[in-house]
């Protein structure tokens, strides 16, 4: 059978490479080469130097002059320093995040839904010797990451619908790939209120999720531990999830879960 046809215009394929050619600049916490920026991608040098040329031009991204790399520029900041800060979850929920990670030792992952997968927005490195954690920016299949669980397991029907859909990848030999198993999963965890995925983005890692709620009782966010299996293991120990369960109450508490009433708009509080 033949591959599908990519159907999109080649206008919105353009808009998505140089969308991902920014954001691979910007997630490399260093300056990166055009190289390394198509091997990411799994494109030609060519085809991202055109794309980094126009982020150039537009001061989106800045290449150094002696070592040729590219990093961010005044314009990518200007965007983030204009865009609202009302809604910050990581800043909102660092507390709760530091608090978690100091009483038991792992990694304290926050992260919000996207159409693809859930996205890390911010982390809180473990006070193991070894360390297992991933970076800002990283996006977690949905299938196969306790994060991702989460947004299917309490999210919306149409989403986890679509996903169940299939088809479901393999990322290790333990990951969940048959619907069926995977709709089983979902009930189980609408039912115990966490979610784990051991072993089936990483093998020798685990990770145990928790939804978090706003003010209107939407789901906005998943807060996870992660860590080796050793540490978390494949069935969590009760004073684990308590502990987790606990401090993601405290979490959708400050985003204004169990008020009872919808905050009003910046407009609404001047009238």
């Amino acid at each position: 059978m033949p591959a599908p046809r990519n159907l999109d215009p080649p206008g919105v394929r353009a808009a998505d490479t140089v969308l991902s050619v920014l954001e691979t600049v910007a997630w490399a916490g260093e300056p990166i080469g055009v190289t390394q920026i198509a091997q990411s991608l799994n494109a030609t040098k060519s085809a991202i130097f055109r794309h980094l040329q126009t982020l150039v031009d537009r001061v989106y991204v800045i290449q150094d002059a002696d070592t040729n790399r590219y990093r961010l520029g005044p314009r990518a900041f200007l965007l983030g320093y204009l865009a609202p800060r009302s809604w910050d979850l990581a800043q909102t929920l660092d507390g709760p995040m530091r608090e978690l990670r100091d009483a038991v030792g792992s990694a304290v992952v926050l992260s919000t839904p996207t159409p693809q997968g859930a996205l890390v927005v911010s982390t809180h490195p473990g006070t193991h010797p070894i360390e297992i954690g991933v970076r800002p920016g990283s996006e977690l299949p949905l299938h196969a990451s306790a994060q991702g669980k989460v947004f299917l397991a309490f999210g919306s029907k149409a989403a986890s619908d679509r996903v169940l859909r299939g088809p479901l990848a393999p990322l290790t030999d333990r990951t969940i790939t048959d619907p069926d198993s995977l709709a089983a999963e979902l009930a189980r965890i609408r039912e115990q209120g966490y979610a784990t995925a051991p072993e089936e983005t990483l093998l020798g890692c685990n990770a145990l999720a928790v939804p978090i709620h706003d003010h209107e009782d939407r789901l906005v966010a998943s807060i996870a531990l992660v860590g080796s299996i050793q540490h978390i293991t494949t069935v969590p120990g009760p004073p684990l999830i308590s502990a987790i369960r606990l401090v993601a109450e405290k979490a959708s508490r400050l985003l204004g879960q169990g008020l009872g009433t919808r905050v009003p708009t910046p407009a609404e509080r001047r009238r």
